[in-house]
């Protein structure tokens, strides 16, 4: 779920030999009432900052958003390719789509309550979209602004009516969306976590630690960062899809914060806990997945791990600078630190391979090829010493998690081996990422990483490296090296437009602007497309993995 999200991906070393399944398929097609009840128990090192699903933007709540919160429409709840595909959810089926490509129209499902036992209505919809602007949502100006009456909105978002391009009908139970141009990735945008449907009357900003009513199968009961975040049963949920919102097993989730790592691991082994959100220790890898085989889970991911650099401050503001930190890095070195190549491949593109728009090339490199051959220190220290920029002081912000960390360190040694004076400064997963994006924190370089919100070119090169997506002296900047070029963003919205009549030139377009920004700007160093591992106990079953969503909580069994 599309979040430089708090991390979410486990390292395993390249001598293991990786016995556990990857996973997996579609969940069972009937609910089993007897795998019903008990209390899943999770844990994470640290919290993954406010609970509010309009404003989180990491993979670790979004995980969770899908069993507490409905959208008009959702990612099916399903194994596999399957759970690519978007379904009818608080929608009573897919929309009419009309005028062009411009008008959406829903009819909402009746009896449906909120976990606080009130009924939604179409105003609780529009409500919702227009609380996107009120909140500042890190998409709401480059995914939603193609509403009408999204510019007024991103303008003035407090007093956001988004007046045309919302219009509700509670006669018919209808909702409509109007747009200001075709979107081929509209309804995408509305399945995710941001589209999801609130009660009316919740405030217009950043509720923090405090619950919001949703819909789902589960209701957040209590939200402490410091300690521990509950999920119990929603007494007002009743299944009216399956496919959108199955009746979850567990009685009740508790994720829990605070362990080490190494603490966590041991907790899964002895079954005192069920599943382990961090990076796994390379102390542990070997025993986990041989004595501990069965209970390991690996997928593949559209996800990069990549290195930021702020182009509007020193010494990152230059060009040459910034091409030689992409040729000075050793990025089989970094797959090392994550866990080898069985877990990660080391990448010179934006875009992840498989993923609409790929295109094969690489290039910083040690040798002319599409692929990455290693680095080219040489040529490294040349572009410092030519961009005037040598023996600047430069911090590089990492999170605190030992992988984290170890990649971070060994960045600090290239950068001082190609002419700079580096230092490495971690900081808590829980502020990390919201640090990073504020310009107001002065961040030269940093590592992030980033899992795909949909499958669309645009979620990675538009979303994260546009002009809309750069906003100054804002938490929610997701454009995190602050590159606007307005023609390569204008680029960006035909490529947009051209989805929808030509999706193979469309993909063509996305893969020359992927090089065309790498090539003329090098804001990124791309380091690798990773794997996930989940490791769970032996008191859970019905692992199942979304492509989308990645393990669905509610669906363990628990003994």
């Amino acid at each position: 779920m599309g979040l430089a999200r708090v991390l979410l991906a486990a390292s395993v070393v390249s001598s293991i030999g990786l016995m556990a399944a990857t996973s997996s398929g579609a969940s069972s097609s009937s609910y089993q009432s007897a795998h019903a009840g008990g209390t899943l128990h999770l844990l994470a090192s640290t919290a993954g900052g406010t609970l509010d699903p309009q404003v989180n933007y990491t993979l670790q709540y979004w995980q969770l958003y899908q069993a507490t919160y409905d959208g008009l429409v959702t990612f099916q709840k399903v194994g596999g390719a399957a759970s690519f595909d978007v379904v009818p959810d608080l929608a009573t089926k897919m929309p009419k789509i009309s005028n062009g490509g411009k008008t959406y129209t829903f009819t909402l499902r009746k009896g449906i309550k909120f976990s606080n036992g009130q009924t939604v209505t179409v105003k609780d919809v529009q409500a919702s979209f227009q609380r996107l602007f009120k909140v500042s949502n890190p998409n709401a100006g480059s995914w939603y602004n193609v509403i009408v009456g999204a510019p007024a909105c991103l303008t003035t978002p407090a007093t956001c009516t988004l007046k045309g391009g919302v219009v509700v009908n509670a006669a018919t139970n209808q909702v409509t969306f109007n747009l200001l141009t075709p979107d081929a990735e509209f309804l995408d945008q509305l399945a995710v976590p941001f589209g999801v449907i609130l009660p009316a009357s919740t405030p217009g900003k950043d509720r923090g630690d405090v619950p919001i009513p949703g819909t789902g199968a589960y209701a957040f009961k209590s939200y402490n960062p410091n300690q521990s975040l509950v999920m119990v049963r929603n007494p007002h949920f009743k299944v009216w899809s399956a496919a959108a919102q199955p009746q979850g097993y567990p009685n009740e989730i508790d994720e829990t914060f605070g362990m080490t790592v190494e603490s966590e691991v041991t907790a899964v082994e002895n079954n005192q806990a069920d599943w382990v959100f961090d990076t796994l220790p390379a102390d542990r890898l070997q025993q986990i997945s041989t004595k501990y085989a069965s209970q390991l889970h690996v997928n593949p991911l559209t996800a990069d791990w990549y290195v930021p650099m702020n182009v509007n401050i020193a010494p990152f503001n230059n060009l040459k600078a910034r091409q030689a930190v992409n040729y000075a890095i050793d990025k089989n070195a970094v797959v090392k630190l994550y866990g080898g190549t069985q877990l990660a491949t080391p990448t010179c593109t934006i875009l992840p391979p498989g993923f609409p728009g790929y295109s094969s090339y690489c290039a910083y490199n040690s040798k002319s090829s599409s692929t990455y051959a290693g680095p080219n220190l040489a040529k490294a220290k040349a572009l410092v010493k030519a961009s005037g920029t040598a023996g600047q002081k430069v911090g590089i912000v990492v999170t605190n998690d030992s992988v984290n960390e170890a990649v971070g360190t060994y960045i600090v040694g290239v950068l001082n081996s190609i002419g700079y004076k580096a230092t490495l400064k971690p900081l808590s997963a829980n502020i990390q990422f919201s640090y990073i994006q504020n310009t107001k924190n002065n961040v030269q370089i940093s590592v992030s990483q980033w899992y795909q919100d949909y499958p669309a070119a645009s979620d990675f090169l538009k979303v994260l490296l546009s002009c809309s997506g750069f906003h100054k002296a804002s938490d929610n900047s997701i454009n995190i090296a602050g590159y606007c070029d307005k023609a390569v963003s204008a680029k960006m919205d035909k490529a947009d437009v051209l989805e929808i009549t030509n999706p193979t030139a469309a993909n063509k377009a996305w893969g020359q602007i992927d090089q065309q920004i790498m090539t003329n700007a090098a804001p990124w160093v791309p380091l690798f497309n990773p794997k996930l591992t989940d490791f769970i106990s032996t008191k859970v079953g019905n692992y199942t993995f979304s492509r989308q969503f990645y393990m669905y909580v509610d669906q363990l069994w628990v003994k």
